[in-house]
């Protein structure tokens, strides 16, 4: 089953907004088992709309449109696909009584006319409520039996719009389980992890293993099409315990919807653990990355944001000795800043990072996206030595993926025994 993506608006085309709708739905999409050969972005033009849905209707099972579903002038998706679908809009009283109820929560001043178009839908389509917006998303069937689905724009009320409600209806339509499992890997990079397994990918049928490049980690998603989701289990389980055999402490996690810094907590806390930071070029972005987690409380300590020399002695008793000698973006000022984090907050487990996120800063011998991340656990302190590219964001998010990765991998390879 093909699908086809269609993201209306012309702000879209302007770049007044990035396009998160058509990167989510795609990944999705090909979890469910479905193949997408084109993405469209249209602006919001009846002319060049009605021309796009045509094409993709020609070629494709599915379409997918989001945006333009609004109560202004310029949101036209509805009416185009009406015309392209030669139906009429109808008024449908649930949304309405929806409608009604919403703006009975605020102040009528606010409501203007224009907002009634959003209750208007076309005819015999099936209506799916937007539980946090106005307007409602519609699927409607062409007379060859194609599917064109319109979701709201903003991904807030899209994103639970399609979980809730497409998800299931996509699932229905080739009367077959699509069962799948996410294998999520950290510390080897796309190019590596394909090769790794590369015959797994040349060979296989049902099920399949779609890769997905990530910053700084890598998704395996196994799909298998079968008749129950029990089959499907019995698909994928061989398929998994290959992916544990060959890539074994790389992986984090085979839960679709687990983070690396869970999967850190979670490890912390079985082994009665806790944490502080010592972060220099990631500025604090280490340490929140952590406290996202909820139950982090129970483990994290404390966190040091040691940006200058000073703080470094000050907070973390980094020796004068060690700048002068080996410079604040060091092996030795890394080790330091991690044990000084652990003795200061009385933690078994620390994490330092400090090194050069650009643009500038570099030297030959110290160029940009080099990084030193330290990791004390239980008295040891090992650091690795890192060499990033990208710009200062890319840099410091892929030194603090590294970091949750690092500690992560040190728990394992410490209580190897009771893994």
């Amino acid at each position: 089953m093909t699908v086809e993506l269609i993201s209306v608006g012309t702000e879209i085309l302007l770049g007044n907004i990035v396009n998160t709708n058509a990167s989510y739905l795609a990944e999705k999409c090909a979890g469910l088992g479905m193949s997408s050969y084109y993405q469209i972005s249209v602006g919001d033009n009846e002319e060049r709309l009605s021309e796009v849905l045509r094409t993709a209707l020609s070629r494709s099972d599915v379409v997918i449109l989001t945006g333009g579903l609004g109560p202004t002038e310029d949101d036209l998706t509805k009416e185009v696909t009406a015309r392209v679908l030669n139906r009429r809009l109808v008024e449908d009283e649930n949304t309405k009584s929806r409608l009604e109820e919403y703006f009975n929560d605020r102040d009528k001043k606010d409501i203007t006319e224009n907002n009634w178009k959003q209750t208007f839908v076309i005819e015999d389509c099936l209506v799916l409520d937007n539980s946090n917006g106005t307007a409602p998303g519609i699927i409607s069937k062409t007379e060859e039996g194609k599917s064109v689905i319109l979701l709201p724009g903003p991904p807030g009320e899209m994103i639970p719009m399609f979980e809730e409600a497409v998800i299931p209806y996509l699932k229905g339509l080739s009367g077959n389980v699509l069962y799948s499992r996410m294998v999520k890997i950290c510390g080897i990079g796309e190019s590596k992890a394909e090769t790794m397994i590369k015959d797994l990918i040349d060979s296989q049928t049902n099920p399949t293993i779609a890769p997905y490049a990530k910053n700084g980690e890598v998704h395996l998603r196994v799909t298998a099409l079968s008749a129950t989701e029990e089959e499907g289990k019995s698909l994928t389980a061989p398929v998994v315990a290959e992916l544990k055999k060959r890539f074994g402490i790389h992986i984090y996690t085979t839960e679709e919807k687990t983070t690396i810094e869970e999967a850190l907590v979670e490890l912390l806390t079985k082994y009665k653990l806790t944490l502080s930071t010592a972060e220099s070029c990631s500025g604090g972005l280490l340490a929140g990355r952590i406290v996202n987690v909820s139950g982090a409380s129970s483990v994290f300590e404390e966190g040091f944001i040691t940006y200058s020399n000073n703080a470094k002695m000050k907070y973390l008793k980094v020796s004068q000795e060690t700048l002068n000698n080996f410079g604040a973006v060091s092996k030795e000022t890394a080790e330091e800043m991690a044990k000084g984090a652990a003795k200061a907050s009385g933690s078994q487990a620390a994490l330092s990072v400090t090194g050069i996120a650009g643009p500038e800063g570099g030297t030959d011998k110290k160029p940009v996206g080099l990084v030193y991340i330290g990791c004390f656990l239980n008295g040891r302190t090992e650091v690795r030595e890192c060499h990033f590219k990208g710009n200062r964001q890319k840099v410091r998010e892929y030194t603090v993926i590294n970091a949750i990765d690092f500690l992560r991998t040190m728990i394992l390879n410490t209580y190897k025994e009771e893994v």
